[in-house]
């Protein structure tokens, strides 16, 4: 047989082949990125109303946290205050997009990124659930008031009892039987517990640093 039928015999072969194999199939072929397999695997997997709930939850929780730390250039922070407020908002924001993706792809209602908490219907009215944590309307008010090192204090202060109530979800979500097994909650709970665990640590150390407070005249 001539050389160039036995090309064109090939390469009909693999044409055919081509067009018998879905297009899914030879795009799969392509390596995944670290983040696109991590995706595809975790939403094989199963996952639990508390893994839901946990993801739905820490939408507000965070929210409220990078409320608090933008407000550190406006309110006379100081500047390893504002440094670190910065680190918090751009760190949380990213966060708050991974944390609505997974509720999006596996079809859950995704709350709105609201600091006040986790908007709810009752009674036709809006309520908001705070969770563990976060800060009451009037200690934010207390927060907003706040100028130079007595915002400090107090943004160290609340941010310490924010983060403390943000381990208690976690820990919450690992007592639930059956959750914390998708592979994205699962690494995004664990990176809450041991980041804001050392987060604590590093701002009562900033806490003890700053000088005592006045005492308001009576």
């Amino acid at each position: 047989m001539p050389t160039y039928r036995v090309r064109f015999a090939a390469g009909s072969a693999f044409a055919l082949f081509a067009l018998a194999v879905p297009a899914r199939t030879l795009i799969a072929q392509r390596p995944l990125s670290g983040v696109e397999q991590a995706r595809v695997d975790s939403i094989r997997r199963p996952y639990t109303q508390a893994d839901i709930e946990f993801m739905s939850g820490m939408i507000g929780h965070h929210s409220q946290a990078v409320k608090m730390a933008e407000w550190a250039p406006s309110h006379g922070a100081s500047k390893s205050l504002q440094i670190y407020c910065g680190r918090v908002a751009m760190a949380q924001t990213a966060e708050i997009g991974l944390m609505q993706q997974w509720l999006k792809e596996r079809n859950q209602p995704v709350p709105e990124n609201d600091p006040r908490g986790m908007k709810m219907k009752m009674n036709g009215s809006d309520m908001f659930m705070m969770m563990p944590g976060m800060l009451t309307e009037d200690q934010m008010k207390e927060l907003d008031a706040a100028r130079g090192i007595e915002f400090d204090r107090l943004f160290l202060t609340y941010m310490i009892q924010h983060h403390k109530g943000a381990i208690k979800m976690v820990e919450t979500l690992e007592n639930s039987p059956g959750a914390d097994q998708d592979e994205i909650v699962f690494k995004f709970s664990n990176d809450v517990q041991a980041d804001q665990s050392t987060e604590i640590d590093r701002m009562q150390l900033m806490l003890d640093e700053l000088p005592p407070a006045t005492r308001k005249p009576l």
